[in-house]
């Protein structure tokens, strides 16, 4: 069993596509895309939201955070974390399944991409403060749950990037992030870089040359 998503402007091909898969498989179309491994999507003329929101109710109430304080950021400016050897260690099933529930809620969610990635440093040896930044996230999300994806239907071909250099901001190997976005959210990720920058203007010079690429 598996799901197959398609689409066109014109009805007809979606049609004569149909037609086509059901000669060959055993397939039933379920109709308009609403919901599909997680993600909700609504279509309405002016375009296409999709979001999560069902999901990451669900991921707050199974962390027991769904009737927690709300704040406005998923991490705080002057968060910098490290490996803290000499801190309380904490259940690492418990960390891990967070982390992964909240990676997979970054398919729809990139305002909490860069502070989820950074948290996926720490799943070998988790300890308090790790904990600690992760429940914020989920505190940020508490109060974000309604926010997704919004792909307008009048929406020019442009290709926009947009790049985040940061230098000096890992206390482990001082190694620099950078993120990636293309117009209308086609695509984006979160990852350090492969050399490590010397100055502000190399970082930036090579966030640059990898959103190009």
């Amino acid at each position: 069993m598996d799901d197959i998503i398609f689409g066109s402007t014109d009805d007809s091909l979606c049609e004569g596509f149909a037609n086509i898969m059901q000669g060959e498989f055993e397939m039933s179309m379920m109709g308009e895309l609403n919901f599909f491994l997680g993600l909700q999507i609504k279509q309405v003329e002016r375009g296409t939201f999709v979001s999560q929101t069902k999901y990451c109710r669900e991921v707050l109430k199974k962390f027991g955070m769904d009737t927690c304080k709300e704040v406005n950021t998923p991490m705080a400016t002057s968060c910098y974390l490290d490996k803290d050897e000499s801190g309380e260690e904490v259940n690492q099933t418990m960390f891990r399944g967070m982390i992964g529930s909240l990676l997979y809620l970054t398919a729809s969610r990139r305002d909490i991409m860069q502070n989820v990635c950074v948290c996926t440093r720490y799943q070998a040896n988790p300890k308090e403060s790790h904990l600690t930044v992760v429940k914020r996230i989920l505190k940020y999300l508490k109060g974000t749950t309604s926010f997704g994806l919004w792909y307008p239907s009048d929406a020019t071909p442009s290709l926009i990037g947009y790049s985040d250099a940061d230098y000096g901001g890992c206390k482990i190997d001082r190694k620099s992030t950078c993120q990636f976005l293309g117009f209308s959210l086609v695509s984006w990720h979160s990852k350090k870089k492969a050399c490590v920058a010397l100055s502000t203007t190399e970082a930036e010079y090579i966030a640059v040359g990898n959103c190009c690429a």
